[in-house]
């Protein structure tokens, strides 16, 4: 097992919950992927660099509005305008305008959400049809501070989760104490912020 597009490295989990040894290296691995993926869910998007040069299609809203993936650099915008398997039309870069426009929101860094066509053409709307062809890098240039601390602690927690197979971490003077495998409360509140609430691009 490796860590795979996680949002923490091994070593800074082992040095959160002290472990020096290698023993348990495979299950920390796990636990760090899935907490990653957790995050990935609950977030309804990722916070990992996809590769360079990807394509994806998306629908537009109106002619002038067209939501994306979160996307770090656009390489090559194509417009399809009567077979929707025919992208024909190749757009300029002064032909829209990629929002946030100063890549802050919340203030703090966000990539790319939305564009905006603000010169020669407008998005083509025939029904539901994605007919927005993006060639670039999807994907956040680097995991936020928060979604890192977050991830060591949801990490942290699906490990210790072994120690109480039955939900059970024991007993205090408040009562029973219970272990779920649902998100923690603190990792919630750091990243409710970055929580995407339309269903897709």
């Amino acid at each position: 097992m490796a860590v795979t597009n996680g949002y923490c490295t091994l070593a800074e989990l082992k040095a959160a919950l002290k472990i020096t040894d290698i023993l348990d290296d495979t299950l920390l691995e796990t636990s760090i992927n899935s907490a990653s993926r957790m995050i990935d869910q609950y977030c309804n998007r990722f916070f990992y660099s996809g590769s360079a040069n990807q394509v994806r299609y998306f629908t537009p809203t109106d002619s002038l509005t067209c939501w994306i993936d979160d996307c770090q650099t656009i390489t090559e915008l194509k417009t399809a305008s009567v077979d929707p398997t025919i992208f024909d039309t190749t757009w300029a870069v002064t032909d829209y305008q990629v929002n946030p426009r100063n890549g802050l929101a919340n203030g703090g860094y966000s990539p790319i959400t939305y564009i905006t066509a603000i010169d020669s053409y407008l998005f083509p709307t025939y029904g539901e049809q994605a007919l927005v062809k993006i060639t670039g890098t999807f994907g956040w240039s680097a995991v936020p501070d928060a979604i890192k601390f977050a991830t060591i602690i949801q990490a942290s927690r699906l490990f210790k989760r072994l120690e109480s197979p039955l939900g059970v971490a024991g007993v205090s003077d408040i009562g029973i104490m219970r272990v779920g495998a649902n998100i923690d409360g603190d990792v919630a509140q750091l990243i409710n912020p970055f929580r995407l609430l339309r269903t897709g691009a």
